[in-house]
């Protein structure tokens, strides 16, 4: 899809993305992952040379790739978002070789993937939650986080936390059975996904930056 000066040859570039590109290991050496629009590549990020590339004919989203045991998991589509998990150890096109397995429907546009402990977890827009076998995409469970979502979940200790829009958060225990450990509420609903400090919790939301963390004894 380039030109030989490395320009775009025509409207809509393949590899224009709106995710955060990932950097995994891939047999000894580093390999960057980049959810393109119509495509992913697979880049070496010390030349930016091409190592491989999977087209998918759909738009990119802007969750963010994650990885598993030589597998990367990959969000595509807008209006009907899917997942395609994807082999990283081949070369040049490999559309019709590398795919391992593949969701049509119900991924997410926004939120990104988690991986932990073997387990792959979907929170999606509509507010879903789904937790998926990585090798071979087989449904776990499914849970409902009690709103839409924006933010990304975020494992920390063995606890999953979803933030909605609504400002409604829902701590899962991390496994292979769905349990709500606990739910709160906050003043306003969570756009920006949240992260840890050691053992704070931090929490952006539509109005407020919060620091949660157990009181000093």
């Amino acid at each position: 899809d380039l030109d030989p000066h490395g320009n775009p040859q025509r409207e809509g570039d393949f590899r224009k993305a709106f995710s955060t590109p990932l950097i995994v290991d891939r047999d000894g050496e580093k390999l960057l992952l980049s959810a393109g629009s119509r495509a992913v590549f697979g880049y070496d990020p010390r030349t930016g040379r091409e190592r491989w590339k999977f087209e998918h004919g759909d738009y990119s989203t802007a969750a963010r790739p994650v990885h598993w045991n030589g597998i990367a998991f990959v969000m595509t589509g807008q209006g009907q978002a899917g997942l395609l998990a994807i082999r990283i150890n081949g070369s040049g096109d490999v559309t019709k070789t590398h795919l391992a397995w593949k969701l049509d429907r119900g991924a997410s546009k926004t939120p990104s993937p988690l991986i932990v402990d073997d387990l792959l977890y979907l929170a999606t827009d509509d507010g879903h939650v789904i937790c998926l076998e990585p090798a071979t995409g087989m449904e776990v469970w499914r849970g409902r986080a009690g709103g839409n979502l924006i933010a990304s979940p975020l494992c920390a200790d063995g606890r999953i936390y979803l933030f909605t829009v609504q400002g409604k958060c829902t701590i899962l225990k991390a496994g292979r059975t769905h349990e709500v450990l606990a739910t709160n509420t906050l003043d306003a609903g969570c756009m920006a996904s949240p992260a840890v400090s050691g053992k704070a919790l931090i929490v952006r939301t539509k109005t407020h930056l919060y620091r949660i963390e157990e009181a000093a004894k």
